[in-house]
């Protein structure tokens, strides 16, 4: 893996670093858009062997579960965040690794990809990761539920930004996709990406409530149309987030949608993945569909809090022998 140049002490390679053209969306192709099925039997046939289909052992192991802390948007969306909370959530994104197993591995200090937070607590982690390149996210318009008034949530994106989120992580009306009415997403979509200005945007399709695969597809395939930087599965707050046939119709959407313009959509599976096994999992789903140019934080992103917490005590493991106490890992 790469380690940093002493002549880049600021940002590290494993950092977001844009180097593709954001996509800039394109006219609304209907045709396109409802041409386009789902084989559910087929999708969940293919992502039941997933699991089973690749196996990264030892030295390898280790390497990916590195690769995936790089890609992870460490998140705290709670209520009862706090200051102090978010200060500490900010330190561990600077270091996610104890010192002593990176050094065990011969690696480099890395970083997580990013740091996930609501609107009030944008100008604290701003602040308390000034200086790593680690860019700030914030969910917006109207999180989780995104029911609030339209000029509000393109208000609060736009406050968002201003505050110094570099990456904004907006909800989608899912009525528009249960209704079939893509104008009126393409349209909302297209105000969202506007108001962002030159920070990316996420578009979270929250999966567990649009009723099928085929709608998963149509949504994803619009929001991409309109703009969107990534597409993002959940919320987290869902009953049902991410999932391996969820996640398979969403990579392949960014396929044909890169054959048909040659601009490349990130990718953003979010809630219920907190296995390092899981990570991996997604990771080789990433590499065969997509190829290596998705496995970077520009273009992937696992949500994700407890996850990390895991991926150290592997690590750990590799490194020792032994596994350690989760308590020794906690996020913030």
């Amino acid at each position: 893996m790469e380690t940093q140049s002493s002549e880049s002490p600021v940002r590290t390679p494993h950092l977001p670093q844009v180097t593709e053209p954001r996509n800039p969306g394109m006219d609304l192709d209907l045709d396109w858009v409802r041409a386009v099925q789902a084989n559910t039997s087929a999708i969940e046939r293919r992502a039941a062997t997933l699991p089973g289909r690749r196996s990264v052992k030892k030295d390898y192991q280790a390497a990916w579960l590195l690769k995936a802390i790089t890609m992870i948007d460490l998140t705290t969306l709670s209520g009862d965040d706090t200051v102090g909370r978010v200060r500490r959530l900010c330190a561990k994104a600077r270091q996610p690794v104890a010192s002593s197993v990176l050094r065990a591995l011969d690696m480099q200090p890395i970083t997580t990809g990013a740091v996930c937070v609501y609107h009030d607590m944008i100008e604290t982690a701003v602040d308390a990761l000034k200086g790593t390149g680690i860019p700030v996210a914030a969910v917006s318009t109207g999180f989780p539920a995104g029911l609030s008034p339209f000029h509000l949530r393109v208000a609060e994106i736009e406050e968002s930004v201003k505050a110094g989120a570099e990456e904004i992580d907006i909800v989608i009306s899912r009525r528009h996709v249960l209704s079939g009415d893509w104008q009126a997403l393409y349209d909302e979509m297209k105000a969202f990406r506007v108001a962002c200005g030159n920070a990316h945007v996420k578009a979270i399709l929250a999966t567990g409530e649009l009723g099928s695969l085929r709608n998963v597809a149509r949504a994803s395939l619009v929001c991409m149309m309109a703009g969107a930087d990534f597409i993002k599965t959940s919320t987290g707050k869902e009953s049902v987030n991410a999932t391996l046939p969820v996640s398979l119709v969403m990579i392949r959407a960014i396929r044909d949608y890169y054959d048909r313009t040659g601009y490349r959509v990130g990718y953003k599976p979010a809630g219920g993945i907190s296995k390092a096994k899981d990570a991996l999992v997604y990771l080789s789903l990433i590499k065969d569909e997509l190829g290596d140019r998705w496995l970077e934080p520009d273009l992937f992103r696992f949500g994700a809090s407890s996850l990390l917490g895991d991926i150290e005590r592997q690590l750990e493991h590799y490194v020792t022998g032994a596994y350690s106490a989760g308590y020794r890992h906690s996020m913030g």
